[in-house]
């Protein structure tokens, strides 16, 4: 194999690597709750646009369902977020991936969070 292979076979290893995507946010109405499903990976580099939707939510509905099931980080910021905005309505957790899960359970929010297997389940309790 030459060093000109070998720089091939590198440069194609750079383009099968997974692209992070941006983080955003789809929210609708389901059985008279606001849910929110952000997607993508959330810190306080980016995390604006959910806080906007979390806020306008708890402020027009009484429940709101934030649908974790596309999330692929989230950190203090975003923890620090759902604990503030449990105050202000009645906010469920659901459909969370393990690691979320876990973070909820280590820092003790899963006892303050409402935390749900699904957004069926969230919206009817």
């Amino acid at each position: 194999m030459s060093p000109a292979d070998g720089d091939s076979e590198q440069r194609n290893e750079q383009v099968r690597r997974p692209v992070p995507q941006p983080a955003g946010v789809l929210q609708y109405e389901w059985d008279g709750a606001w849910v929110i499903v952000p997607h993508g990976a959330y810190d306080m580099q980016n995390i604006a646009p959910l806080v906007e939707a979390l806020e306008d939510a708890s402020e027009k509905y009484s429940k709101v369902v934030l649908d974790a099931s596309q999330l692929t980080f989230a950190d203090s910021t975003f923890l620090n977020l759902l604990i503030r905005v449990h105050t202000m309505t009645a906010l469920r957790v659901a459909e969370s991936a393990p690691q979320l899960l876990r973070l909820l359970e280590l820092t003790g929010a899963d006892s303050v969070l409402a935390v749900r297997d699904s957004v069926e389940d969230a919206t009817a309790s």
